[in-house]
């Protein structure tokens, strides 16, 4: 009797270790289908976390290749390499494009490039605002205290636009003046006009003959009036005044501002952002340009006038990261 239950107690003993053993499997089974479950989600869940950090990161940069128009005064020359560097540094291709007033504005319009730091307004560029502001995306202002205007040495006696008629002969009646058609060369036919110089006429040449025939009179003291703006190298080179202009032929003080093409804050949304931050003064422009002028390639000029201002620079690509 003993030894029956004994085995009868073995054998329950060996039935009951198996059903523990196979009940820790079937317990292991299921926390690994809820663990792997689980960690799944997690894995699931960091991955959205990580994706939505790298899109809080900064601004993307998006389409990476850009083109910048100018028009060849050396304001803009200036404005739009230093611009270009600032973008090159926070990774873009930019090419940058000389273009004639209206190919300028029609480009960007079109969509044909991307955007320009070189609206003079609202008198210089009126009429090409007027015509295509509803093509572009208008970021503003990025230099105030622009004016155009006529301009003399300061060894000439005359003050104002009227005062020219006494200098008729001297000048041989000719005002120069810079690129057919620019906002600054209709403003001074105007004047001739409103100011009833009938012996004088407006020349136009390029802003580069403008500016050496202006070299050349006061190398040699000799009277000339030029079609002039500010900002520019001459100012800081030469002892210059603007004529007074009491009609108002040539409009009030003006800004200079950037235009970009519909689209390129999707596309590139960095670089709209750099764009629509960009902001400097007369000073500023003017430094770079009379390096450039002293013989310094444009993008050298850049790329020191950028390294040298950090501070200034640091505003235009707030928030970017």
């Amino acid at each position: 009797m003993f030894k029956l239950t004994w085995k009868h107690l073995g054998l329950l003993a060996v039935l009951a270790l198996s059903l523990v053993l196979a009940a820790c499997g079937s317990a292991e089974e299921e926390t690994d289908d809820n663990g792997g479950a689980d960690s799944g989600e997690a894995t699931e869940e960091t991955n959205d976390t990580n994706s939505e950090d790298s899109a809080s990161e900064g601004v993307a940069l998006g389409n990476e290749e850009l083109e910048l128009v100018y028009v060849t005064w050396d304001s803009e020359v200036a404005s739009t390499n230093v611009i270009a560097e600032v973008l090159r540094n926070q990774g873009y291709d930019v090419t940058v494009t000389p273009l004639d007033n209206s190919y300028m504005w029609q480009s960007v319009a079109q969509g044909e490039t991307d955007g320009m730091v070189a609206a003079w307004l609202p008198a210089t560029h009126a009429d090409l605002y007027e015509e295509y502001k509803d093509q572009v995306v208008d970021l503003g202002e990025n230099l105030t205290g622009a004016k155009i205007g006529l301009v003399v040495p300061e060894y000439m006696d005359a003050t104002t636009i009227g005062d020219l008629a006494n200098y008729a002969d001297e000048l041989d009646g000719k005002i120069t003046g810079i690129e057919p058609g620019a906002g600054v060369v209709k403003a001074a036919e105007k004047a001739v006009e409103d100011y009833g110089l009938e012996d004088f006429e407006v020349q136009p040449s390029s802003s580069g003959a403008m500016a050496t025939s202006l070299g050349e009179a006061i190398s040699n003291e000799e009277p000339i009036v030029v079609t002039g703006w500010t900002p520019h190298w001459m100012f800081a080179q030469y002892d210059l005044k603007y004529l007074e202009d009491p009609k108002g032929s040539f409009g009030g003080e003006e800004y200079i501002g950037t235009m970009v093409r519909k689209g390129l804050e999707e596309d590139s949304p960095a670089a709209y952002q750099i764009l629509d931050q960009f902001n400097w003064t007369p000073a500023d422009m003017e430094a770079v340009m009379l390096d450039i002028q002293n013989g310094t390639e444009p993008e050298e000029a850049a790329k020191a006038w950028v390294e040298d201002n950090q501070d200034k620079v640091s505003e235009w690509v707030a928030g970017l990261e």
